[in-house]
């Protein structure tokens, strides 16, 4: 969950401080108005009193700037999170804590082995939950000026959490975008979907796992994850695709997706399922797999917005339950970096595809901008920012 705010952090330790950005407060009169705040909204003394240590954090704007979604290839990022010892070991947690697993499904529907996939890839079973003050991280966050309602929110909630007696102040650990504990998740996230799942009175997911996967379940149940379903799968594109239907907005019936050549890796036919929609994904462009992306996989882009993050979790399910590799995966995929990005960004500009101010992140406008260069140039129209794709745009300014 922490990487859920990858699409709304972007922001550098300078603009904290910069002349044209300075909040008009410093630091601590700031922190003073903030508790006066939450004093009024019934959070007693003694719970205020946690922040009087709390100081914004450089180390957290910078971690900003290194998110993994932005700099990493898809290769790269699968290859981190889906190895060998990671799946014996998430089979090994399946049958430890099977009782437990198959509890929370029948009271939930969500498949064991995605709330283990989600718990690898959170937090590494529990084993990397961030070593930030949970405070210190979102004060950080909510002073500066552009998002500082959004965090002053989650700041404020997370000091009702304390209030509640869920966590002392400081066992409130985090990321350094204060998401919190064995499932990352953030404080507003904890107060509506945290569950008390081992009756202690408390919703306790730094330490319990009942209360962990419970959580996790009751998060997933109410984004519409559908409890007879898979993830997804990887299939095969005809030769004569259109590129133009790929994006997690473009859902088609199965059976469309069927009746335009798509067909699973041994060449039958895509299974159809009424009602059942889906997507065509291309994480690594057309060069790269494709993946029929149904309504789990939907589901789970509400635990975080990344297609990579998305296909991780699912590929990985799949691992534990016996599935292979990934089949068509790139060779040798270059990273774009955020200086990359804002170049191609910028020529886009300069050829009149508008890809909106250079900020060196690759959103849906970037997408349109890149998806009308290629189909003006007879590209694949997969909106896919790579060096190849800079290289082209670059040959184009320069005839």
């Amino acid at each position: 969950m922490k990487a859920a705010l990858i699409f709304l952090l972007s922001i550098t330790f300078s603009s904290l401080i910069t002349a044209q950005e300075a909040p008009r407060q410093t630091f601590q009169e700031w922190l003073a108005e903030l508790r006066s705040e939450a004093s009024q909204q019934g959070i007693s003394e003694q719970t205020l009193s946690a922040l009087d240590a709390v100081e914004p954090l450089e180390r957290v704007i910078e971690l900003d700037n290194s998110q993994p979604e932005f700099v990493q290839t898809f290769t790269r990022y699968l290859s981190l999170r889906v190895t060998s010892n990671q799946v014996s070991r998430g089979q090994a947690l399946l049958d430890e804590h099977a009782a437990l697993l198959n509890e929370v499904q029948n009271r939930y529907g969500v498949q064991p082995h995605y709330l283990v996939a989600f718990w690898a890839i959170e937090s590494n079973y529990g084993r990397a939950t961030g070593g930030f003050s949970v405070l210190d991280a979102l004060a950080t966050l909510a002073y500066d000026p552009r998002r500082a309602d959004f965090f002053r929110r989650e700041l404020l909630t997370a000091l009702q959490i304390i209030e509640d007696g869920h966590i002392a102040p400081e066992n409130m650990s985090g990321s350094w975008a204060g998401a919190m504990g064995q499932l990352q998740f953030l404080p507003s996230v904890f107060y509506q979907y945290g569950i008390d799942g081992d009756g202690d009175g408390r919703v306790d997911i730094w330490n319990s796992l009942p209360d962990v996967f419970h959580s996790a379940a009751n998060f997933l149940s109410n984004s519409g994850w559908q409890g007879d379903q898979r993830w997804g799968r990887e299939v095969v594109l005809p030769d004569n695709f259109d590129y133009g239907l790929t994006g997690t907005r473009n859902r088609k019936p199965l059976s469309e997706w069927r009746d335009l050549g798509l067909t699973q890796l041994d060449g039958s036919p895509v299974p159809v399922v009424d009602g059942m929609e889906a997507a065509v994904v291309l994480p690594a462009g057309a060069s790269g797999p494709a993946f029929l992306a149904y309504a789990n996989f939907r589901a789970t882009m509400n635990y975080n917005p990344s297609t990579f993050y998305a296909l991780t979790v699912g590929h990985l399910a799949d691992r534990y339950a016996g599935g292979g590799p990934i089949q068509r995966m790139p060779e040798n995929e270059q990273a774009m970096t955020v200086a990359d990005v804002r170049e191609l960004q910028t020529k886009l500009n300069e050829l009149g595809y508008d890809s909106g101010e250079p900020d060196g992140r690759v959103g849906s406008r970037t997408r349109g901008a890149i998806r009308d260069y290629q189909e003006a140039n007879g590209l694949p129209m997969d909106a896919y920012a790579s060096r190849e794709l800079l290289d082209s745009v670059n040959a184009a300014l320069n005839q």
